[in-house]
Parts: structure tokens; sequence; C-alpha cells
């Protein structure tokens, strides 16, 4: 495999340094090291700036108004944001543009495309996702919200939670049930709803750190237009899958550049804590530096798939599964170096860990055990890891399907 950038790449990357010098101040530190609300008025300004220069929807085909940069282009831009400690999009931009935004260039009629593309550009519309339900574990496919078709419009019941960005979002796209009848992959569909109508109450879910990432969703005979249907009806769970392949390969060209600045921030902890020393933490720190290093050619097969005009299908759930895990592993060394210091976490927070700690998060232990009780999550949401190597075993590897445990009588 060939590494080494081309020169229209590396004179793009110049452009992009061009641009993260003008826009943030002399010694940024990252958005972490900001006060919350600070870093709120600082996400408002950022995205102006980014979408006054063609880089809110870089990945998006010029005709929908993207910025129609090439694969590699994508991940040179999102590299030297990874380096600077520069964001490169809002938490609901995420769920809009990456997620939705390319499912819909992917699976959308045209009607889709000219009405929602535009409003998720100038940030109209912000969305959340609405795919987890209650007591339905790992298995996405069970799922009880329905939706019944009233002449042109959908009328939709039931709950959804862990849904993310939803105190902020005014849009959600849900998996619904839309022929029980049919086998249960088979009658599901993809549905586009706003959430700001009777119908609909978004309700904060505070997680163990006291903070509140995710909320529950709740519809009652709410109602949404006939047309909004992605994909088609009865073709939910390809939908889904189409979508969750962009989540789950997301952020592969920057993991190995996120989790390194925060291995670095690890290091120092075990330095000014006097355990750097110690083997133990020494065998951690060498396991994490060679788990970033996996990432990294993780990053490099990612983009060799896309410059070949590939999907990432089920090789992200190698990538989940990597990151995911070392997200977890870490933040374990993390409290192993604070000892007793984690039991009564103290020192500046950051308001709520993120999928990857910004640049600037505090040295803290209230920080370190906000990100350890985030990680819990990592190897369950968006797929847990024994669904993802379900993935790779029988999609990648060719192994035979996993048995179903026939039901006990009596």
């Amino acid at each position: 495999m060939d590494i080494t950038y081309p020169p229209e790449a590396q004179a793009f990357r110049y452009r992009i340094r061009a641009f993260l010098a003008e826009h943030l101040p002399p010694g940024w530190p990252g958005p972490g090291a900001l006060p919350a609300a600070e870093r709120e008025a600082f996400g408002f300004r950022w995205r102006r700036a980014l979408s006054a220069n063609g880089l809110v929807a870089v990945s998006w085909p010029t005709q929908y108004g993207g910025g129609g940069l090439s694969p590699i282009e994508q991940v040179v831009l999102a590299e030297e944001f990874a380096r600077a400690g520069a964001p490169e999009r809002a938490e609901n931009d995420l769920l809009g543009i990456d997620l939705l935004g390319n499912t819909l260039i992917a699976l959308g009629s045209e009607a889709q495309k000219k009405h929602f593309l535009p409003r998720i550009l100038t940030g109209e519309d912000r969305w959340c996702q609405g795919f987890s339900e209650p007591e339905a574990g790992s298995d996405l496919a069970s799922v009880r919200t329905r939706a019944v078709l009233d002449g042109d419009e959908w009328v939709i019941n039931g709950q959804k939670v862990w849904t993310s960005a939803g105190l902020t979002a005014n849009w959600i796209f849900v998996l619904v049930c839309t022929n029980p009848g049919a086998p249960k992959h088979q009658g599901l569909s993809f549905l586009l709803v706003p959430i700001e109508q009777p119908g609909v109450e978004v309700r904060p879910i505070v997680n163990a750190a006291g903070h509140s990432s995710f909320t529950e969703v709740f519809f009652t005979d709410a109602r949404t237009g006939s047309a909004n249907v992605v994909g088609g009806v009865g073709n939910g769970w390809s939908t889904a899958m189409t979508l969750l392949g962009f989540e789950r390969g997301s952020h592969v060209a920057t993991a190995s550049i996120e989790f390194g600045r925060d291995l670095e921030r690890l290091r120092e902890l075990a330095r000014k804590r006097g355990m750097n020393t110690d083997p133990h933490i020494r065998d951690g720190l060498a396991w994490c530096f060679s788990r970033i290093q996996i990432m990294r050619y993780r990053g490099y097969r990612g983009l060799t798939l896309a410059l070949n005009g590939q999907l990432p299908g089920a090789d992200a759930a190698i990538t989940k599964v990597i990151w995911s895990e070392y997200f977890r592993r870490y933040t374990d060394l993390a409290a192993e170096i604070l000892e007793l210091d984690a039991l009564g976490p103290a020192g500046p927070g950051n308001g709520g860990a993120r999928l990857v700690p910004e640049a600037g998060t505090p040295n803290s232990a209230a920080c370190w055990m906000d990100e350890l009780l985030y990680a819990r999550a990592a190897t369950i949401y968006a797929g847990s890891s024994q669904i993802q190597r379900n993935l790779i075993g029988e999609q990648l590897l060719g192994l035979p399907k996993e048995p179903r445990r026939e039901a006990r009588q009596g």
C-alpha cells in the first residue's frame, strides 16, 4: 500500500492550514479548554466560518451544496483539523451531514434531496437518530414503534431511547415497523419525522456522570408526510445499514490523531503522579500506542476503499471494535493512574465527555472519570462489539451464522 499523498493533496493541506491560521486565535488550546458558555458561542462562530468557506459538508457533491472534495481531500482536511484541535462539525452535523445527508444522497429521492439537504447545510434542520428501543438490547431490528399510513401521512406511536443530540434537534430519522405481519427485517421503514409537534416528547436521560448526553423520545400519534420514507416502504433495514456504515467508519481517518493526542495527556498524567516508571503502567501505555498505530493503518484502509468507490460495509465493523475497545481500555488505565483520586474526582470538568475527548480537555480526575463512564457505552452504541464480531465473522470471514437457541418448552 502506498501511503504517501499526491502533490495536489499536499497543496490542499496548505490551504487548510492557512484557513486554520486565519480563523483560530494564536495559541489555541482546543474547545475542551473553554467554559461551557464560551464553547457554545465558539461553536456558532466556527460553523459560520466553515459554511462561508465551503467546509461544512465537504463530502457532498457540489450539486447539493457540498464541497465536492475527493476522499483523499476529506482525509487531509480531517487530519489538519484534528492536529489543530479544531472541531469539524457540531454534534447535530454529525447526524445530519455525515449520516443522514450521505444516506439521502445515496438512497433518497430527488425531492427529498432538494428539500432536506439545503436545510441541513444551513442548520435550519438539526437531526437526531431514533433507532434503539427499550428492552430491545442490541437487536436493532426488534422494533415496536409502529407507523400506519393515514391518507397522505404516517401516524407513529412508540418510543426510542439513547438518542444522541435529541435536546437540540428539530427532526429525527426513525426506524419503524410498517408491516407487522412481515418477517422482522422486511417489515421496517425509515421515516423522517419533525420533532416540534404535539405528538413528540423528548426527555433527557441523566448519565452516571450527571450529564444528559442522551434522550428518550416518545411518539403519540405523531405525524409525518407519506413522502418522508427513505429507500422505500419495507426497505428500512437496508437503509439503516447504509447509514450505520457511515457512522461506524465516520472518524476512521482521524481516530489515531485524536486518540494519540489524548494518549499524550495520559502520559503526562502518569508523569505528574510519578507512575511513568511503573512496569504495569508502562505496559498499558505501550499497548495504547500500538493500538493507535493500528487505527492509523485502518484509516489508510478506509481511504483506499473510498478511493476505489466502495462503501465501508462490514469492514467498518473492524474499525468500530478497535477504537471502542481502545476507548474503554485507556480510560481504565487512567483510573489506575489516579488510584484513590478516581473515587472522588476533583478538578475542572468538561461538561460531559465526547465521542473522542476534545483538544484542550483538562487533565483532571473529574474529566478522566467523565470519559471513563462515557467509554462504558462505546462498545454498545452503533452496534455492540458482539454484534460487530458477528458481522466480521459472517460477512468478511465467511463463517457460518451463529446458531439460534430454540425456545425452551415448559
